[in-house]
C-alpha cells in the first residue's frame, strides 16, 4: 500500500536527504540535467515504481520506497529537489572555496546568482567538457 499523503515537513526532509547525497557524491550537474529532462515523465516513473513495489518490498523496507513513489507523482517535487540540490551545492562551494582575493563589496552586481537558464547552460557545458576528456 502506498503512502496516501506526505506532510510538507516530511517531503522537505526526504528531498533534503536525496539532495545531500547527490552533492556529496559530486553528481550535481548530471542529476540536474537528468531531473530536468525527466520532469515530464515523473508520473510515469512513479507508476512504474508502484508496479515494482511488491518485488522491492519483499527484500527492502517499503515505506521509504512508497514515499518516493508518492513524491514523484507531482512534478513540483522534482523542481523542489532541483532547487535543494542547487542550494546545497552553492553552500558546499562557499564553504570549500573561500576566495580571499574577492573584496567584500556586497553592492557589486557580479555576486548575484545566475538565472536558471544560465545555470542550465553552465551545467550542460560542464557535462560536454567531461565527455570530451
Amino acid at each position: 500500500m502506498l503512502v496516501e499523503e506526505i506532510t510538507p515537513s516530511r517531503r522537505d526532509e526526504i528531498l533534503h536527504k536525496i539532495a545531500l547525497k547527490v552533492v556529496e557524491m559530486k553528481l550535481t550537474p548530471m542529476a540536474i540535467v537528468l531531473l530536468e529532462s525527466s520532469k515530464p515523465l515523473s508520473f510515469v516513473g512513479s507508476q512504474l515504481m508502484v508496479f515494482f513495489q511488491p518485488i522491492y518490498s519483499a527484500v527492502f523496507p517499503a515505506r521509504p520506497y512508497n514515499e518516493i513513489a508518492t513524491l514523484l507523482e507531482n512534478r513540483e517535487n522534482i523542481e523542489l529537489l532541483i532547487k535543494e540540490i542547487e542550494k546545497l551545492e552553492n553552500e558546499s562551494r562557499n564553504i570549500k572555496k573561500p576566495n580571499p582575493s574577492v573584496k567584500e563589496n556586497h553592492n557589486h552586481q557580479d555576486s548575484e546568482m545566475p538565472t536558471s537558464r544560465m545555470r542550465k547552460i553552465s551545467i550542460f557545458s560542464q557535462i560536454v567538457h567531461w565527455f570530451k576528456k
